[in-house]
């Protein structure tokens, strides 16, 4: 099973059920990869999903997502500053210290760690997300 990073907005839009990207919650539900955070990643998300969805969206999702048997909860002990953005750098040390297959995100500053030959770090889109976990 996949390790992988999931960027805050990838996350957020995947939640509402409406949303194209709505397989990757289910999925995520499912147990069909593993999701690996810091208590940093999960403060932002919880604020993010406030921000845009409502206190309830959040309290609800965050409750899900903290009970999760594939939720892997990671300490980071290095960072790395690889990122320009340095709210980002907490999910490419996070990819890091899981020894994540993947970031899936279509934040355009993420690309940039493709190019990083240590420590290497894959970022993919949803779609490239997609066909990998389809893939046997």
């Amino acid at each position: 099973m996949f390790r992988i990073v999931l960027d805050t907005n990838v996350l957020l839009v995947s939640i509402s059920s409406k949303s194209r990207l709505h397989w990757i919650f289910r999925k995520l539900v499912a147990g069909e990869f593993f999701l690996c955070v810091t208590t940093e990643i999960l403060s932002e998300y919880a604020e993010i999903i406030e921000r845009y969805m409502g206190e309830e969206a959040s309290v609800a999702t965050m409750g899900v997502l903290e009970n999760l048997p594939n939720l892997v909860l990671i300490t980071t002990y290095f960072r790395f500053n690889l990122l320009n953005d340095e709210d980002d750098n907490k999910f490419s040390d996070c990819a890091v210290a899981a020894n994540a297959d993947f970031i899936v995100s279509h934040d355009k500053d993420f690309k940039i760690l493709n190019s990083v030959s240590f420590p290497k770090i894959q970022v993919i889109d949803t779609i490239t997300f997609e066909s990998f976990l389809m893939t046997p």
